[in-house]
């Protein structure tokens, strides 16, 4: 390789080979950076609908999701596997389905439930990460603590004069208000409104709180020698829909429109498909039965946009924050929500349903490593996360725990076709989701006899307005569907 002449012949020869040593030394180290473990930075969103730039819709404001989604891969067809936050952040974090005994609501304890499974943040630990839970990710703070380094959450620890639980007592406080008369209104009778548009700094309200704490742990990791596993777990879209004012005026209220389909359910629906939730209920500028007025309505989906930009902007910051430490280039970052939300479409304010308003979710994944780039209508859920990680990281995934599939395949190719079909809980509704129906059956959980079906056909009805489950060209369909959700149903529900 090396080529030296005139009297010094030999010296230089010993030279040349200590510089190639070096060299190849270089060479070795840099490819030991590169092939080190990655981190993983986990945005997780409260109650966000895939209702943003990178999903079509051009109404919304969330540049810094939609600049993520540019670099990563967006899953555009993706589901929760219970469509309420306890319930499904434990199925998430474990790679589990629900079964009759366990997922059932937003009570969910990981540690009471299924105390034998091993977490993906314990996984992580156990091989050697930093992990880190910032503000909402087990759905109650005093879950499963020992699966981080460091559990965290705004105002958790302050005094508690309510003499409330921690996660409620947190719970309690996520009300947030601003204004002096909101929070005079809180302290005396502990509600508030649904909403508020508040003069103050990004910084203020509880997710402006949690991003701080995430940038200066970005700064501490930095430092350390050891990769990380560091989660955002973000409070808004969630009600109340509280945002700094200046984001409430990213919006026209002129433009905000209610959904086409607010002011009725879908035809020949079954009432048991319709939520009986009743959060939204409980803040005091809201009617506690009956259909909210117009204005109501359009002041509810406009706090709701400020609080999604809102959110964005605070991602914005996260992310800036990683690229000034220089950790961008070797941390995945995957963004996710637990659950969808209805803004009144079929006359809801609410999750825990089994329509797609409820169960549909934004799913974006960015791996530094790889150079694909794009969007896929892929059928995936989130117990498919768990795996995908775990196969991107280079660990070691549990025995015979897993129910879902990684995603690194549709990852590094965009145009594979995803699932054939997955399964979705909600109470007694049982829901296959394929490319083209979702398919439904009311089950009695002690006799196991089926009580009422839907079926919508997503080739037409998108937004699942009418139940075909009884129309004569679709009965063949509707048999074939209910075959395959009992053979789901009897594997992962009764346990058989």
């Amino acid at each position: 390789m090396f080529t030296f002449i005139g009297q010094n012949n030999l010296a230089m020869k010993k030279t040349g080979l200590l510089f190639l040593v070096v060299l190849l030394g270089f060479g070795a180290n840099k490819f030991k950076q590169v092939q080190k473990r990655p981190n993983v930075l986990f945005l997780f969103i409260d109650d966000l609908r895939p209702e943003l730039p990178s999903f079509g819709a051009s109404h919304i404001q969330a540049p810094n999701i939609d600049a993520l989604a540019k670099k990563g891969i967006t899953f555009t067809n993706a589901y929760c596997n219970v469509p309420v936050c306890g319930a499904s952040r434990a199925s998430m974090l474990t790679g589990m389905l629900p079964t009759k005994d366990r997922f059932l609501d937003y009570k969910t304890f990981v540690e009471e439930e299924t105390p034998w499974a091993i977490t993906l943040p314990q996984l992580f630990k156990k091989s050697g990460y930093t992990t880190i839970s910032n503000g909402k990710i087990y759905h109650h703070l005093d879950d499963r603590e020992t699966d981080w380094n460091e559990v965290w959450r705004p105002y958790a620890f302050d005094k508690n004069d309510k003499g409330l639980a921690p996660t409620d007592y947190w719970q309690s406080l996520w009300k947030d208000y601003q204004t002096p008369a909101n929070r005079d209104q809180y302290q005396k009778t502990d509600s508030g409104p649904a909403y508020e548009k508040a003069s103050v700094l990004d910084s203020v309200y509880i997710d402006g709180l949690l991003t701080q704490k995430v940038l200066r742990d970005l700064k501490k990791l930095k430092q350390s020698k050891k990769p990380f596993f560091l989660t955002a777990g973000f409070i808004s879209p969630h009600l109340p829909f509280n945002a700094p004012k200046k984001y409430w005026d990213l919006y026209k209220r002129s433009h905000i429109k209610q959904p086409e389909n607010y002011n009725y359910i879908p035809e020949n629906a079954p009432a048991m498909s319709i939520s009986n939730w009743q959060e939204m209920r409980s803040y005091d500028n809201i009617p506690k039965q009956g259909q909210v007025s117009d204005s109501i309505a359009i002041d509810l989906i406009h706090g709701y946009y400020a609080t999604v930009s809102y959110t964005d902007a605070l991602i914005g910051k996260i992310l800036e924050g990683l690229k000034q430490q220089a950790l961008d280039d070797n941390t995945v970052v995957v963004l996710v929500s637990d659950h969808g939300y209805n803004l009144q479409e079929h006359t809801q304010w609410s999750k825990f349903t089994n329509y797609n308003t409820s169960t549909q979710v934004p799913l974006i994944i960015y791996n530094p490593q790889s150079k694909v780039k794009g969007s896929t209508d892929a059928l995936t859920e989130l117990v498919d996360i768990y795996p995908t990680l775990v196969e991107i990281c280079g660990l070691k995934a549990p025995k015979k725990q897993l129910d879902g599939s990684s995603l690194v395949p549709i990852l590094n190719n965009t145009a594979l076709e995803g699932k054939q079909q997955i399964l979705i809980k909600r109470t007694n509704g049982f829901t296959l989701k394929t490319n083209a129906f979702s398919y439904t059956e009311f089950i009695n959980p002690n006799g196991h006899e089926v009580m009422t079906k839907m079926l919508y056909d997503h080739r037409r009805d998108k937004d699942e307005n009418i139940n075909v489950v009884n129309h004569p060209a679709l009965r063949d369909k509707a048999a074939e569907l209910s075959n395959i959700l009992h053979l789901e149903y009897e594997r992962n529900i009764k346990g058989q």
